[in-house]
């Protein structure tokens, strides 16, 4: 089955289902002689989540958190969930795989989202994050983390109320100060930033492998 671009977010922005279907980015067929580095293309295109439309009645700052996640889910199933599990952890030169970038992601956002609930991260989040990099990574093991941590984002993002935003949080064992709109603010801009790191290499790798 190829990628659908929207069958996913659209159901989480609305609510209707807690974390993405499992199967939802199936496995793209076996790379062959004229691969090309093209994504896999559903049948009917639509626009980025932020032109859709959707959310028209969650507060805009929320709003924007949620279409980037959405965003990321829709990027991450076009361009990589047809690298197989050498190709995400393949490092071309030297950088970090596509598999750091999908850990990254998820669990990132999970411990910035701590953080707007006015907690610090627990042993366990800190040990999670000294893994990410390990370069054993299956690549159903690794979507399943991934599509369950954009569908917990979601649904942790949805659950706090604009009228707190501007509320102190700190971060960190310094304590940085931050608030609870800069936090959520921090979510979409990281998770984007890493989303793109995903993508260039999975270009690389793909137009390598046809050389």
């Amino acid at each position: 089955m190829a990628f659908a671009r929207g069958a996913i977010s659209d159901n989480l922005l609305l609510g209707r289902t807690k974390v993405p279907d499992s199967t939802a980015h199936e496995q793209n067929p076996p790379r062959g002689e004229e691969s090309t580095v093209a994504p896999v293309k559903s049948a009917e295109q639509l626009p980025e989540p932020w032109l859709r439309g959707s959310l028209a009645d969650v507060p805009v700052l929320t709003r924007a958190v949620l279409h980037a996640l959405a965003l990321a889910d829709e990027d991450i199933g076009e361009w990589c969930s047809g690298l197989s599990d050498e190709e995400l952890n393949a490092r071309p030169a030297g950088v970090a795989p596509v598999a750091f970038h999908l850990r990254h992601i998820v669990r990132s956002a999970d411990r910035l989202l701590t953080y707007a609930d006015g907690s610090q991260l627990s042993p366990a989040q800190v040990s999670a994050l000294k893994t990410e990099l390990a370069p054993d990574a299956i690549k159903q093991k690794l979507f399943d983390e991934f599509r369950v941590g954009i569908g917990s984002a979601v649904a942790r993002v949805r659950g706090f109320s604009s009228a707190r935003f501007d509320e102190p949080r700190k971060v960190g064992k310094l304590q940085l100060p931050t608030t609870l709109g800069g936090l959520l603010i921090h979510v979409a801009d990281h998770t984007q930033r890493h989303v793109g790191q995903a993508i260039t290499t999975a270009k690389i790798i793909v137009a390598a492998s046809r050389k």
